[in-house]
């Protein structure tokens, strides 16, 4: 194997069927590189079995990734990881996939600061004391719902709850054991956070800045969301155990893939499946694009959901909870469904002002919301990504990524029929964020040297996730339901088809930890298929991290916006 940024192999030979004498390896195909397609090929690897991953992109990661304007690197997805901690089993799982090995971790004292359009903000500070302190000097009336939410916030920073590493129906007794031992005792408080709607909170508070702000401490209002998951990662940033590592997306992304070759796995970049190979209601490899094909003893789709099920596999197979997921939750929209995002990127030569928070979340007015393309909830956020790691920008310039939730029919629509207005359409993103940043940094904009632009279609085009939705489904709605039960009942495979199972976000669940627990989960139930032990341990990995281990990023769309 010879290196220039990323494993490359001289000789991708087809691996044939029946090809592989009796005592051999079995052989696992993965389609897809991003970290549920990773984690799986991690987790196969250590435990026996030959793997291969076909990715259709040049980079690992899907979403979870970043590209390259001028000397500067544009992180698309991480705002914070669940698991940079340790002691607990999501850190488990990514030192595991060696995703942390030589990275050094930001913490942030807090969540996020959320700004009205009068200027006035409430910052979400992660201690339960500084941030009921900060609370009730904002607004000394709403002292009733304030002590009870940071009450509640004390409360699960002595919960360690992070069920990442076995699938209930393999868990031994004891495992079954130790997991009712550890909620029991907050049974009461998880139950009771996990049915109060954020929304519903919120009616408590007089101060209308309070009133609008909670739902936007993770950055976006996630509208269906209730105070559970808000005080879960609030106290799991308090205990540092939801930091921002080194390198961020693309550098967790390459991590993990260095952790897959190092076992013994390969990666195809720029190799399209184009269908799933069946034989006798078995999946017994799949045919790229061009016509080559592979044969293996088991096939797992870590890609697009729909992708899979529809053109992969032609539609032949399903099941209820495929069909409810698929043909009916997703046509449900943003009750179910992350809608697209759409993310300008700004380039700066200079320091950032460092009396500036790190993320802010900026409500807008009626004036700027009509102004910014596709803006579905009135807010901007602001984050100054040089602050969330080395290697964004050149010595002395910095890098801001300006966010919001948006429409993708839309932007679907102008990129197929009118791809001038399209641009257009990005150009004015572009010209809204230099002219918000300028209003709230004077001076930033002479500092301006790129600018650039993705949409929706944009995520779409280069990942091939649906509709641009880079998070998936929504937690703590009925789509949670219909995941757990395809893991624990369905056991991530569909009825009919055999050698054949699914994971990633579609089919574990949205976050990047639920992707990589996907790939541990799916490979502890083919290990039972194909007679193997599952075996999993911490890579050990010491060699410090650097930014060129990112290689070289492409340019995602053909020009940018200035």
């Amino acid at each position: 194997m010879t290196r220039d940024d990323r494993p490359v192999w001289e000789d991708r030979g087809p691996w044939r069927p029946g090809g592989r004498t009796p005592g051999e390896a079995p052989r696992v195909i993965v389609i897809g590189a991003g970290i549920g397609g990773l984690s799986t090929g991690c987790y196969a690897q250590m435990s026996g079995a030959e793997t291969r991953i076909f990715e259709r992109h040049v980079l690992p990661g899907g979403c979870c990734t970043a590209w390259a304007r001028q000397d500067y690197v544009f992180d698309y997805c991480i705002e914070w990881l669940t698991g940079t901690g340790r002691n607990n089993d999501a850190s488990r799982v990514w030192r595991e996939l060696g995703a942390l090995d030589g990275k050094t971790i930001a913490n942030f004292e807090m969540f996020n600061t959320v700004t009205d359009e009068t200027g006035r903000s409430v910052t979400f500070y992660n201690d339960p004391d500084r941030l009921e302190a900060h609370l009730l000097e904002l607004s000394p009336g709403d002292a009733r719902p304030i002590r009870a939410f940071c009450r509640d916030l004390r409360r699960f920073t002595r919960i360690n709850l992070y069920p990442f590493l076995t699938p209930p129906p393999l868990q031994s007794a004891g495992e079954k054991l130790a997991a009712l031992r550890a909620v029991l005792p907050s049974f009461a408080l998880l139950w009771r956070t996990a049915v109060t709607r954020m929304e519903s909170f919120c009616e408590r508070f007089e101060d209308p800045l309070l009133r609008r702000a909670f739902p936007f401490i993770f950055f976006q209002d996630h509208e269906v969301f209730p105070l559970l998951p808000y005080l879960f990662n609030m106290a799991s940033a308090y205990h540092l155990n939801a930091g921002f590592p080194q390198g961020g997306s693309l550098g967790l992304a390459r991590s993990v893939e260095e952790r897959y070759t190092a076992l013994g796995g390969r990666v195809d970049y720029r190799a399209r499946v184009e269908r799933i190979l069946v034989e006798n209601d078995r999946a017994v490899g799949v045919e790229l694009r061009g016509g080559e094909r592979h044969f293996a003893d088991h096939v797992v789709s870590a890609c697009d959901g729909v992708t899979t099920i529809e053109r992969l596999l032609g539609g032949r197979y399903s099941s209820p909870k495929i069909d409810k997921l698929f043909k009916e939750m997703m046509t449900t929209g943003p009750d179910v469904l992350y809608p697209g995002v759409v993310s300008v990127f700004v380039g700066l030569d200079g320091e950032l002002d460092p009396s500036a928070r790190h993320s802010t979340t900026y409500l807008l007015s009626d004036e700027d919301s009509a102004a910014l393309p596709g803006v579905l909830q009135k807010s901007l956020v602001v984050q100054m990504r040089s602050r969330y790691s080395d290697g964004f920008a050149p010595p002395g310039k910095s890098v801001v990524h300006c966010t919001y939730f948006s429409d993708y029919e839309s932007w679907k629509k102008l990129r197929t029929t009118d791809r001038k207005a399209y641009w257009a359409r990005k150009q004015e993103a572009a010209d809204f964020v230099r002219a918000f940043l300028e209003r709230h940094h004077p001076g930033i904009g002479a500092s301006i040297e790129v600018v650039d632009v993705a949409s929706p279609t944009t995520t779409e085009r280069y990942t091939g996730v649906r509709g641009g939705s880079i998070l998936g489904w929504k937690s703590f709605t009925p789509a949670d339901d219909v995941i757990t039960g395809l893991i624990n009942k369905d056991r991530m495979r569909l009825p009919g088809l055999d050698g054949f199972s699914l994971a990633g976000q579609w089919f574990g669940g949205g976050s990047l930890i639920r992707a990589a627990a996907s790939g541990r989960f799916v490979t502890q139930y083919l290990c039972r298929e194909l007679g193997l032990d599952f075996r999993a341990w911490e890579s050990g990995g010491t060699v410090p991290w650097h930014p060129d281990r990112l290689g070289r990023l492409p340019q995602l769309e053909s020009r940018r916006v200035r």
